[in-house]
């Protein structure tokens, strides 16, 4: 006989206390739960850009599928259910043995085949400026080819879900269209292009913008920009790192309200350094970085940012206090919305997957304090 487990908390939709059964991996039933019960409870975060956490690097040119299964844990405890491992740009033959170990993870453990949605491979099609280019590496910074990426998914059975690029490449639309037409999600970023170029990338079938708002030049004009135009193109959803580093606090606000919710979501954009301790660390993409106790990481004795290195959960409570939004709007950004650009849901529903977040958080409290998570009814 299966058994069964009993998950309560309030649902964060309703506030209403509920008791979850998980039997073989999915929602056997809800009913009404203890009112006492002091922990919230909601679907499991999606992530579609994390590049490493606690050590666990996607992007040193030596990922093993050892890795993969170790990050998979990791983020599970953070509150991720689901996440797309991003590879940044690197040579063809590095993105494909990425790719491959990828690939065996998840074949030799169930875990990792639930929770690895697809790989989001960010370049190796960005700007190769400074600045815009951020910390891609500028000797592999190439044009995007759609040979290119179907040799990347012969390599890990069509698992490349995502692609980040710019679209200034003289070939852009065409590589958007394809890419779509294989039913890839495209998304802008990593860009200097003018308000012309992005809507030409909409219009031949990019859907996202990576990062918005960073990625992009440290002076831009005040209008028109790139910026202002994924803002207005309503063909396009968003992804913001709110860490409380990248975004200050009224720009998250505004361009949340300029987006709309439905068409935003959150990103960790996490790095192999977050979840470590406070201090400096020489890495191989960003070299010496100071990892502070309030989770900026960036280049040592400048003021320039190295990458992200919070969780998504973090990312959450900022946008609640930065944007004034409600706990279920918030976690909407970082669960429903990811879920849904990649065919997925994310649901507190009698059917569903047994992806849960259990967390205690009040109203003011930084961050949230997770409990307990389930992957498939499977804990970290």
């Amino acid at each position: 006989m299966a058994v069964t487990t009993v998950v309560t908390g309030r649902r964060t939709d309703t506030g209403e206390p509920v008791a979850v059964s998980i039997r073989d991996g999915a929602i056997a039933a809800i009913a009404p739960g203890p009112a006492d019960d002091g922990a919230w409870l909601a679907p499991g975060l999606v992530d579609l850009q994390l590049n490493g956490w606690r050590g666990h690097d996607l992007n040193n040119g030596r990922l093993t599928p050892d890795t993969v299964r170790a990050l998979a844990r990791a983020v599970l405890a953070t509150g991720v259910t689901a996440f797309l491992p991003t590879l940044i740009t690197a040579a063809e033959a590095d993105i494909v043995s990425a790719l491959r170990a990828i690939a065996a993870a998840r074949a030799a453990d169930p875990l990792v085949a639930r929770m690895v949605a697809g790989v989001h491979v960010e370049g190796p099609g960005v700007a190769p400026e400074d600045g815009p280019r951020g910390a891609h590496p500028r000797e592999h910074v190439r044009a995007p080819d759609l040979a290119e990426f179907d040799r990347w998914q012969a390599a890990c059975g069509g698992l490349v879900r995502l692609v980040t690029l710019s679209p200034h490449w003289p070939d852009a639309p065409a590589v958007i269209a394809g890419l779509a037409a294989r039913g890839v999600v495209v998304s802008l970023g990593h860009t200097g292009v003018d308000p012309a170029a992005i809507h030409a990338a909409a219009l031949a079938g990019a859907t996202l913008s990576t990062h918005l708002g960073n990625g992009v030049a440290a002076v831009l004009p005040r209008h028109p920009n790139l910026i202002w135009a994924q803002l207005a193109e309503d063909r396009l959803s968003a992804s913001f790192i709110a860490d409380g580093h990248h975004l200050p606090d009224d720009t998250l606000k505004a361009m949340l309200r300029a987006k709309g919710l439905d068409r935003s979501l959150l990103v960790s954009d996490a790095t192999a350094l977050g979840g470590m301790p406070p201090g400096v660390y020489d890495q191989a993409i960003g070299g010496r970085v100071e990892l502070t106790p309030q989770g900026r990481l960036g280049v040592a004795g400048t003021p320039y940012l190295a990458g992200a290195a919070l969780p998504l959960a973090a990312g959450v409570a900022t946008a609640m206090r930065a944007a004034g939004l409600s706990l279920w709007e918030a976690l909407r950004l970082a669960s429903v919305n990811p879920a849904r650009l990649i065919g997925r849901k994310a649901e507190l529903a009698v059917g569903a997957r047994a992806d849960l977040l259990r967390f205690r958080w009040s109203p003011g409290d930084a961050a949230l304090a997770v409990d307990s998570v389930y992957s498939g009814g499977e804990t970290a």
